[in-house]
């Protein structure tokens, strides 16, 4: 800079700036590699690359005439058209394709419609089921029949089928995103059946249900096992059918403690055992009539409400009932409704 400052003397140094339009010419380098090689010098000459279009050249591209843009191909469609040749089988989202109004998005303002299906990225993102129309459905089923088996004879009903298959297994698949496709509720079984369609006595139904515990649901009369110990669907399943397996031929072996066992020692009140039904009948045989065949039987009514309340417990209502049918038995009904 000092020899410079030098050079120039005392006046300023003063600098100029414009901006020009350079044309740049490429040329390859491989081809004066090949030509140097061969003994000769071959030169290929590239197009001229403007880094600024000039006014006519702007001017030009603005008159340019654009292809026209065919209409959405949805506007054009008949309304009695073949729904399976347009959309066959599951794919993207095509709004040109689908006649349909459908709108999906979330909107940031109050009162403001949905964004439409045209450029609409929502509608790409989720699956759909465009395919799945009755009448193509209905064309799959067809299709299908070839490789099916006729219904069994005997199943037409729920209850025809309950009384053949009273075991019903209940499983559930999931399908969501994430690195395993393994869902940890998948693996849950439950095993439902019915009480009702076990050959069990009433020893075997009392043990069976002590065993089960709060598993048994009186007013369905269904015994549910749920299990979820083991990793994976079928094991569970396994394990589920084990356990049924095992409470049945539990609940029908009788131990040699259970043969010797009296009255006190019973779980639950067996009235054709007990000496309630001997003092019935002995009440009965002492106020009889001669000739009068029916004090011979014990009243179904008056066993039933005395087992109803050592087996479930005193209420209102089985206490009632066991007064109701005690006066009868006693003879002292018509007693009771003339004093009151």
């Amino acid at each position: 800079m000092a020899l410079l400052a030098r050079a120039c003397g005392p006046w300023p140094l003063l600098w100029s700036r414009s901006v020009q339009t350079v044309g740049i010419r490429l040329q390859s380098t491989r081809l004066q590699e090949d030509g140097a090689r061969s003994g000769g010098l071959e030169e290929e000459e590239f197009r001229v690359l403007n880094l600024k279009q000039t006014k006519s050249q702007r001017l030009a591209r603005r008159k340019a005439t654009r292809p026209e843009v065919p209409p959405p191909r949805s506007q054009q469609m008949a309304t009695d058209q073949d729904w399976g040749a347009v959309w066959p089988g599951p794919r993207t989202f095509n709004p040109s394709a689908v006649p349909l109004p459908i709108r999906q998005g979330y909107v940031t303002k109050r009162n403001q419609m949905s964004p439409g299906k045209f450029a609409n990225a929502e509608l790409m993102k989720i699956p759909n089921f465009l395919h799945l129309t009755p009448p193509v459905i209905k064309r799959q089923c067809e299709a299908l029949k070839q490789f099916c088996t006729p219904w069994p004879k005997g199943l037409e009903t729920e209850e025809k089928m309950r009384a053949h298959y009273p075991v019903t297994c209940v499983t559930s698949d999931y399908c969501h995103a994430l690195p395993t496709i393994r869902n940890p509720l998948s693996r849950i079984v439950t095993v439902q059946v019915e009480l009702g369609a076990l050959q069990l006595d009433r020893h075997a139904r009392d043990k069976l249900l002590r065993l089960v515990g709060e598993r048994y649901d009186p007013d369905t009369d269904l015994l549910t096992i749920v299990t979820d110990r083991c990793p994976l669907k079928k094991q569970n399943y396994d394990y589920a059918i084990y356990l049924l397996t095992a409470l049945y031929h539990e609940s029908n072996t009788v131990e040699p403690w259970e043969a010797t066992k009296c009255e006190a020692d019973m779980e639950f009140f067996d009235y054709e055992q007990s000496r309630s039904k001997r003092n019935a009948e002995a009440t009965l045989n002492w106020g009889r009539k001669e000739g009068d065949s029916g004090w011979q039987q014990v009243p179904e009514a008056y066993g039933k409400a005395v087992s109803r309340l050592f087996n479930e417990g005193e209420n209102e209502y089985n206490i009632a009932k066991y007064k109701e049918q005690t006066l009868a038995l006693l003879g002292l009904a018509e007693a009771e409704q003339v004093a009151q």
